[in-house]
């Protein structure tokens, strides 16, 4: 008896049946038969074939689960790869709206910072600095103006500037204002004039000159419920001209102009006492490219 007399066997198996559908034994159906333990075998010492598949079907369920598990790893470690790459970026150069260069200068020269590096970046960051000075309320105290004034001008060009900036902060545009002579804001008001550079451009640079552009947003009014020129902004340019003295970056000259203006947002308009808060507890910053 063979085993090809079992259906399910092919015709080119080890032991598969003939085309004769009778063995030669009779030309009868051989009947199969099941010995105990059949669950191990097929009746004839031999495991099922279908046994046999299963295990490697197992197998290879394992094996891809353990390459799931491998490539979920790897990713991973894809995502530190990509880390690296960001530092690459990084490396190769910020984009043009982020900040950019050395660390903020630690000199002083009484409240504005010096000691700006001796390239354009240092150049850049002494203008962003001037213009804030420049644009704070101190201009309009001739004391303080002048303390300003000689901070950052160069040597050559205290004089013409000092001149300029009275007449521009006079008495007579100070009291339009609402302020007092010597620069003061009225009992119950606060006087805000702060300048906020949005960014810096070299527009030319040597060894010992630099042209440069401040971007700029300003805050400028009088707080207070009897106010005629509550806090506003608006944005504008501060242009500079800077000479190296050997030590410093310093303004040989100085112009403004409008914009540019983004559309204004949506942002509800805070109270005249919120302004005012706001401005005594908000300090300024030290800028630097």
């Amino acid at each position: 008896m063979s085993q090809g007399d079992e259906r399910g066997y092919g015709v080119n198996e080890p032991g598969g049946r003939t085309e004769d559908a009778y063995s030669t034994l009779g030309g009868t159906r051989q009947t199969r038969t099941r010995l105990p333990g059949g669950d191990d075998g097929d009746g004839y010492g031999r495991r099922p074939a279908r046994n046999t598949r299963s295990l490697i079907m197992v197998v290879g369920v394992v094996v891809l689960l353990i390459a799931a598990i491998a490539f979920a790893n790897q990713g991973g470690g894809g995502g530190a790869s990509g880390g690296g790459d960001e530092r690459k970026s990084d490396a190769a150069g910020a984009g043009p709206t982020a900040a950019t260069g050395t660390k903020p200068v630690t000199g002083k020269n009484g409240t504005i910072a010096s000691g700006f590096a001796h390239d354009e970046q240092g150049a850049q960051s002494a203008a962003a600095n001037y213009a804030v000075a420049l644009g704070s309320d101190g201009m309009f105290n001739k004391a303080q103006r002048h303390e300003i004034v000689q901070s950052i001008a160069d040597a050559s060009r205290v004089d013409d500037l000092q001149a300029g900036f009275d007449a521009d902060y006079s008495e007579q545009f100070a009291a339009q204002i609402g302020l007092t002579a010597d620069g003061s804001a009225p009992a119950g008001s606060t006087f805000v004039n702060r300048t906020l550079p949005a960014g810096t451009k070299i527009k030319s640079h040597s060894a010992d000159a630099a042209q440069v552009d401040v971007w700029c947003v300003g805050l400028f009014g009088l707080t207070g419920d009897q106010s005629t020129k509550p806090v506003t902004n608006g944005w504008f340019t501060v242009s500079m001209n800077l000479r190296w003295d050997g030590t410093d970056w310093k303004v040989l000259e100085t112009s403004q102009t409008e914009g540019p203006t983004p559309v204004t947002g949506d942002n509800p308009v805070s109270g005249s006492d919120d302004i005012a808060d706001a401005v005594n507890q908000f300090g300024g910053f030290t800028y630097a490219r």
